[in-house]
């Protein structure tokens, strides 16, 4: 009768084990869901910013249907939105019809890299692109 406790023991223990570790796992993966989940927020509130620019005319300090004068997220926002918990943003390509916005999220995968994200904003909306690049370091 004691080997029986002792295997059944030792076989929770091992269950145990397994479930704690699969429950760490899944922390992991939706701690980096949410991270790409609230970079593309951010990246769309960048967009809504970006259209308000195109379409505000050049007198009211806009740019009169062209995205030109938009050389940095921080001059669609505040500095302190730009390079916040979620991420880090950019302004990547700047044309009159169309701009790149690139977010970096602060969530490591698990092997090592950071996603990328970019989104292309035009007049009429917005085009997401996801890159899980192989970023080591957030610049």
């Amino acid at each position: 009768m004691g080997q029986q406790q002792l295997l059944l023991i030792i076989l929770g223990v091992i269950i145990v084990g397994i479930a704690v570790a699969v429950g760490i796992t899944m922390f992991q993966d939706n701690a980096i869901s949410a991270n790409k989940d609230a970079v593309v927020n951010d990246l769309v509130q960048l967009a809504a910013k970006a259209q308000q620019h195109y379409r505000k005319p050049v007198s009211l300090g806009g740019g009169g249907n062209s995205y030109t004068g938009i050389d940095s997220a921080g001059s669609l926002v505040s500095s302190a939105f730009w390079n916040n918990d979620n991420g880090k943003y950019f302004v990547s390509t700047t044309g009159t019809t169309s701009i790149v916005l690139r977010g970096i999220g602060r969530s490591q995968n698990a092997d090592g890299t950071y996603p990328e994200i970019f989104m292309t904003v035009t007049p009429t909306g917005n085009n997401l692109d996801v890159w899980l690049n192989t970023l080591t370091a957030i610049p």
